[in-house]
């Protein structure tokens, strides 16, 4: 007897098992392997785990919604490149979660903005935008430069962090807070942008 595709297309639910049979035997060999391996990325040379400040910064990035309009992933063409730097590579982005890749790009990419431009700039331009950028249609942030970091809050951060796998010490959480004392919201997202992209620079 010659085996026929056809009595299974003709019964939906026995298609619908069979499929989701499939589906779950192919992502069951994809996905659980990677539950035994301790990291599927090698940071690139260089890299460190966020400090406190930078952790706060990159939180408050989040919280704002600056995503939505800047991506973080230079692509590897040269239109891209050219602009704004090397291209971005997996091994950046280890201590990232989420990473902020995206594809949205309302304003420029921020993969490769870290010391391109001063602290003073990146006030001025988080204050007002249009002060340094006259055709920039960003919003601006003057309420981060008077809100306060909360100390202690980056603590319960870290622990987390330490869970999952960052190589942060007890120490290095028992200090954080004090790190933070006097600083704003502003100071921290500044420290955060000027940390970004800059373990990869592009040959000129």
């Amino acid at each position: 007897m010659k085996f026929s595709h056809e009595w299974i297309e003709k019964n939906p639910w026995l298609m619908i098992v069979l499929v989701v049979l499939v589906v779950s035997v192919g992502g069951l060999v994809e996905i659980v392997p990677l539950f035994f391996q301790k990291s599927t990325t090698e940071a690139v040379a260089g890299l460190t785990p966020y400090s406190p400040l930078r952790l706060a910064g990159r939180d408050i990035y989040v919280r704002e919604g600056c995503y939505n309009c800047h991506s973080q992933m230079i692509r590897p063409f040269r239109a891209e490149t050219e602009r704004y730097g090397h291209y971005s590579v997996a091994g950046e982005f280890v201590y990232d979660r989420p990473f902020q890749w995206g594809s949205k790009r309302t304003g420029p990419d921020l993969a490769r903005v870290g010391g391109r431009y001063s602290d003073e700039w990146h006030r001025t331009h988080l204050n007002n935008p249009r002060d340094v950028v006259p055709e920039s249609n960003m919003p601006g942030y003057p309420w981060l430069e008077k809100t306060k970091l909360d100390p202690e809050a980056i603590v319960p951060r870290l622990r987390a962090l330490q869970r999952l796998g960052d190589p942060y010490t007890d120490k290095d959480i028992a200090e954080a807070p004090q790190t933070l004392v006097g600083k704003t919201e502003q100071d921290a997202l500044i420290a955060y942008l000027q940390g970004l992209g800059i373990q990869i620079k592009a040959k000129r």
